[in-house]
This record gives structure tokens, sequence and C-alpha cells, in this order.
């Protein structure tokens, strides 16, 4: 059997001049992963980079290395998280706008909006005021629409750029906050026909599996759900109870084990033809939160493996073109979710992923 593995992939790891003014000078992802800490006994903190180091996006060699990485797993592309602000704004674009330009590394890629405003969180409850905005994700219509799709035109434009059944793939991250996204998919179809490009084929994020129907409404081809984020939410009383009790009273994070969180990430919707699977290797946002993050505790890549051959099981009867599994993520260090190697387990989830993939051949 084949199927078509997406990871995400967060651009984080280069300055920026926003994030030197909001953070300090030379802040990258990596300055969270750097300083992150061990919160309670067996937290595995910090999670150290291996076969690529610390690296700078802005490096084309990294870039190339990754790619390799990648295919080494039966990684079909990257999604890149990509920011547009509203208004001509956009952050974070550079190593992405290098490689369209360079058309290296040849590997293939899609593109995720991830259409969210950003603030410098208030973690600590004793802390004076509420979260401080940075910059406000905005919406002001249809010329500023034109002005995206013909910022992305170059890309959307790039043989590598993935397609489902010829549309260009696009994710869009916060739909249900988007109140003229219907507005903004017609307008991106028409621009795409225009631009002798076909059509797009638009997924949205579901977040707890409950909002199909309502996104499909909005004109989206298919959804993808990220339910283990909810987890608290389905978990008894009792351990709600005791959560409380350990953030509030102990100090600590939201502590899971992956072997349990895991069993949310995949139910039956994702064998809907619609509904792509997303799963998650590993996940710790302490760097990032601090003890008001969660923690998946526990995680290996063999149980990573396991959760890949059982999404895979549920992609098996839909057409090729439609049989997309999410990762998420390629390297998100600061939520501890990532495939890249590290000094603890090296290539374990590269050669999870690989074996899973093969195993699943005919």
């Amino acid at each position: 059997m084949e199927a078509r593995v997406l990871a995400y992939y967060l651009p984080q790891f280069h300055p920026i001049p926003e994030n030197d003014e909001w953070w300090g000078k030379g802040f990258t992802e990596w300055t969270n992963v750097a300083r992150a800490r061990k919160l309670f006994p067996g937290h595995e903190q910090p999670h150290i980079p291996a076969d690529l180091g610390f690296y700078d996006l802005r490096l084309p060699k990294v870039r190339e290395e990754q790619a390799a990485l990648a295919r080494q797993a039966g990684i079909e592309g990257f999604c890149y998280y990509e920011y547009w602000f509203g208004n001509g704004r956009r952050l974070l674009h550079g190593p992405f706008d290098e490689v369209v330009a360079s058309g290296k590394p040849d590997f293939p890629f899609c593109l995720c909006w991830a259409n969210h405003s950003w603030y410098k969180k208030r973690w600590d409850p004793k802390a004076k005021g509420r979260d401080e905005l940075l910059i406000e994700q905005r919406y002001p219509g249809e010329e500023d629409y034109r002005q995206h799709f013909q910022t992305l035109l170059p890309a959307f434009s790039d043989k590598r750029y993935i397609r489902v059944n010829g549309k260009l793939l696009y994710v869009i991250y916060d739909a249900l906050h988007f109140n003229d996204v219907s507005t903004f998919i017609k307008h991106w179809r028409a621009l795409a026909q225009e631009s002798g490009l076909g059509d797009f084929f638009f997924v949205a994020t579901d977040f707890n599996s409950e909002h199909y129907t309502q996104l499909k409404a909005l004109g989206f081809d298919a959804t993808h759900n990220v339910d283990h984020l909810n987890i608290y939410h389905r978990s008894s009383l009792i351990n709600k109870l005791w959560l409380a009790f350990t953030r509030k009273c102990l100090g600590l994070p939201m502590i899971y084990r992956y072997k349990d969180a895991i069993k949310y990430m995949l139910n039956d919707n994702c064998r809907l033809l619609d509904v792509f699977p997303v799963v998650a290797p590993n996940w710790d946002h302490t760097p990032r939160s601090g003890a008001k993050g969660m923690v998946m505790t526990g995680a290996k890549p063999k149980y990573f493996k396991r959760l890949v051959s059982q999404a895979l099981d549920m992609v098996k009867s839909k057409p090729l073109e439609e049989r997309i599994i999410f990762v998420k993520s390629w390297n998100e260090w600061g939520e501890g979710n990532y495939m890249e190697p590290d000094l603890k387990y090296g290539h374990g989830y590269i050669e999870a992923l690989h074996d899973a993939l093969e195993e699943f051949k005919p």
C-alpha cells in the first residue's frame, strides 16, 4: 500500500526584526528549546538536536539536509506554515521564499495559513495584566485576499507544489474564527482559474472532530483532526480534578502519558474520504509555556510507529490521491513534536515512519 504523508514545517528558526523587538536580539525557536528545564521527576528536557544541530533556516544546506531526512522517512512533502496577517503584513517568510526562488531543495511542498494573532503570553498567574497582543490577525476583504494570492503565486505555480486530484492543496488553520472564510475560498478559486492554475483543494483544521459538517458547509474540500489537543475535555471527572490539583497546588504542567493521549488522535471520522488523520510523534509545550504547558510523557518511536500503522489502516480504502496523513510536525521543537533527529532517539522517529510505510506496501 502507498500513502501520502505530509509533515508540517515551522519556519521560526531564523531571526527577524519583529522577534528581536518582542523577545530580544537573535530570538528564534531555539531560544525556547535551549532554556527548557525539567519541571517534574522523569520530565525529559531539554531536547537537543543531533544531525542538524541548532540550525539556521537561512542556510540552504540546512534545508537540503532536512529534505533528505524527510525522504528517508517516506514523507512526500512539507506543509510550510505561512503567516499573513492582512493588509500585506507577512512574517517568517524568508526561508520559504528562498525555497521557491532557488528551486531547492527539489522536494514537494504545500502551505498552511497559520491565521491567528500572536500574543506575548503572561504564563505566570501572578503577573499583572493580560496577554500582550503583538500582531493581530485581520481579514480586510477581497483586495487583501487578492494581494495574498498574488504574493504566493510563484509558489502555487511551482512544479513542486502538492496537488490533490489536480488541485492545489492549501490548509487554513483556524477556519471557524475566520468569519469571511467562504468568501475567501470562492475568491481564491476564481483567482486560481484566472491564473491558469485550475482550482484549490482546501483543508480545514478541526480541533475536536465536532465541526466536520460546519466546515464542509463553508466550502472546504476536507478536514483534518487534531483531537489529541483536547484530551483534557475527554478526560474523566477524577482526572480533571487531579490535573487541577497538580497545576494549582503543585505548579505542574498538564501531564498525560503519550500512550493514553494517542488514543484520541484517531477516530472513525478519519475513515471518511474527506477527513485526513493527523499523527504526532511526541508533545511537550513547556519550552514555550513552562508549567502552563501540556506534556505527553513516555513518547517513543515504537509507539509512534504503531500510531502511523493505525492511520494507514484507516486510509487504505481511499483513492491514492486522498490517502493523506499529516504529521504534526517535522520540526516544532518548542512544542516537543518533531521528527528530526535528537540526541535521545537519533533517527528513531524517521525509521519508525519509514518502517510503518514499508510494512503496508503490497
